[in-house]
């Protein structure tokens, strides 16, 4: 009797319960070989994020030259602005001493305080300008007063109120200067 409830496999049942399992891995192996050669898209994606990540790299690495460029450059001009100042304050212990010092002296050690100026100026191709007598120039001058003059003709410096100063070739600060009208009366 039990018998009649036990089911005999038939031999295409045993097949068809295994085929699903073959074409599982006919499936698999067709997807494997889809993944295995990439499209042109893929490959150019892959190309892209490559020269994305280099250009990252790249910009990092600038961005890290140009702040340690920077950093140095600022060290270099610190150093320089702080050997000038050395320099500088001898004229000021120098005024220091001039001041403690009695009246008959103070002209001639006033006298040497501004040879040693002038001297570490020089050290710095940092000269004075020379404007009494010459042609009035508004890249070296500028006129603070426009006088009328017997002696001199029309745009000769006459009176030079503040020096002006040329560090080389270039004018670091312009001479304040009384121009000659020459021998007009208005």
């Amino acid at each position: 009797m039990n018998e009649d409830y036990v089911e005999k496999k038939k031999p295409d049942d045993d097949m068809a319960s295994q085929s699903p399992p073959q074409e599982n891995n006919v499936k698999k192996s067709e997807e494997s070989a889809e993944e295995k050669p990439k499209t042109r898209e893929e490959e150019l994606n892959e190309e892209i994020k490559s020269l994305n990540e280099k250009y990252l790299r790249l910009a990092a690495d600038f961005d890290n030259f140009r702040k340690r460029s920077a950093k140095e450059s600022s060290e270099r001009a610190e150093r320089a602005i702080e050997n000038f100042a050395v320099e500088i304050l001898e004229v000021a212990d120098n005024i220091e001493r001039a001041l403690k010092s009695d009246q008959s002296s103070l002209h001639d050690g006033v006298e040497q305080i501004h040879k040693i100026l002038l001297k570490v100026l020089n050290n710095h191709s940092i000269s004075p300008i020379d404007s009494l007598n010459e042609q009035f120039d508004p890249n070296l001058h500028e006129a603070i007063a426009y006088i009328p003059s017997e002696t001199e003709s029309d745009g000769i410096v006459i009176d030079e109120v503040i020096r002006g100063y040329c560090m080389k070739d270039k004018v670091i600060r312009c001479a304040k200067v009384a121009v000659s009208k020459g021998n007009k009366e208005e």
